[in-house]
């Protein structure tokens, strides 16, 4: 199934960051901090302005970016999970 986002909202899909671990403690998966980076999957047309017109998006598919902790909505489609964003909730695009 393909997901296509409206106006100014991106799809992405996380980055696992690698498991570090320190000694012999292990960290339960609830207690482990949310990633902050993923890959964009898609993207939508762009938002309206009030007087009818469109503006660009500025990522891309593609694009590796940085978001906030709690940002964007998260969904499964065939059994992967994905984050749905406005793009104004992403703080940078990694180079």
């Amino acid at each position: 199934m393909q997901v296509k986002p409206l106006a100014d909202r991106v799809l992405i899909k996380s980055l696992e960051v690698g498991e570090q671990k320190k000694g012999d403690i292990i960290i339960p998966d609830t207690a482990k901090e949310k990633p902050q980076q993923g890959e964009v999957v898609e993207v939508g047309s762009g938002r309206m302005t009030d007087d009818g017109k469109q503006v660009a998006m500025e990522v891309k598919k593609g694009d590796k970016v940085l978001y906030g902790k709690y940002s964007g909505t998260e969904v499964t489609v065939d059994d992967v999970d994905y984050l749905i964003m406005r793009e104004s909730d992403i703080l940078a695009v990694i180079g």
